[in-house]
């Protein structure tokens, strides 16, 4: 009878933990207007990450995250799946991109631009931490109030506006509410990265750059997602990127802006890249 009483009480206490973090994920979407100018992602986002991990669940696990992933991997989409809309593929290939300029010693900074809820930075950090690594500097860019207006160029892979995705007041007033610099260093603070080699810097990257860039970069992701941001942002950080660093475009073929300034940067200094996309 104390047994089934035991074995009671832990299942109420393991399905209270899932009913609270499906809260906060949920939170998490309904508080940023990405929901509405990435659908896609925010529908495969509560696919993905609606189950909890139990000894008895790995076939179901199989299901959630693409074969080839280990127990490390999914560990470390778990962590950070709260704050970030980042898919499971794109975080592994972003820590098989750390790990890659880690063992093959290319110096520099990783660098974020366009942060959201710091979760995409937290792998980045977690997976240098479990490489035994304290002395890269983390660079996170972001308005921490809300992106930038977007452009003209600025139209969904599927053909709408930007601008019209947003003409909706309902979506303007989501549009303000974004992660704030407090939520976003307590969120990355926590994964316990050396503090001192973490570096918040607010405000449009117009302003920012390159005036607040670090010297030289290992890893550079950019995920601001409009034309301007990103073209600013290649113009003053690619240069900085070191010889075998990694460049990730999150948006390159979602929103049809980001990716005219990737091409252009790269028409215009006449750049061979090995181009690699992912879900």
């Amino acid at each position: 009878m104390s047994e089934d009483l035991d074995s009671l009480v832990q299942e109420n206490r393991r399905l209270a933990k899932e009913a609270r973090e499906l809260r906060e994920r949920v939170a998490a979407l309904e508080s940023s207007r990405w929901w509405r100018l990435h659908p896609r992602r925010a529908l495969r986002l509560r696919g993905w990450s609606t189950r909890t991990v139990t000894p008895d669940s790995k076939v179901a696990l199989k299901h959630t995250f693409p074969a080839d992933f280990d127990e490390r991997d999914r560990e470390l989409c778990l962590r950070v799946q709260p704050f970030t809309m980042t898919t499971p593929p794109r975080i592994y290939a972003l820590a098989r991109a750390v790990e890659y300029v880690v063992g093959n010693a290319v110096p520099g900074a990783m660098v974020e631009c366009g942060v959201w809820r710091g979760g995409s930075m937290m792998a980045v950090a977690l997976t240098l931490r479990r490489l035994g690594v304290d002395d890269r500097d983390l660079y996170l860019y972001d308005t921490f109030e809300g992106m930038t207006e977007p452009g003209d160029e600025d139209v969904r892979h599927t053909g709408e506006r930007a601008v019209d995705l947003l003409a909706d007041p309902r979506a303007h007033a989501q549009y303000k509410a974004a992660a704030s610099l407090e939520e976003v260093r307590e969120a990355v603070l926590g994964v316990g990265y050396p503090e001192a080699r973490i570096h918040f810097v607010k405000g449009p990257v117009e302003q920012t750059l390159p005036e607040r860039a670090p010297e030289g970069i290992a890893l550079l992701r950019l995920d601001t997602d409009w034309y301007s941001s990103t073209k600013h942002e290649l113009v003053h950080l690619y240069p900085r990127l070191a010889v075998g660093g990694a460049l990730i475009v999150d948006d390159y073929a979602y929103w049809q802006g980001a990716r005219r300034a990737v091409d252009e940067y790269i028409d215009k200094n006449h750049l061979s890249l090995l181009r690699n996309a992912l879900a």
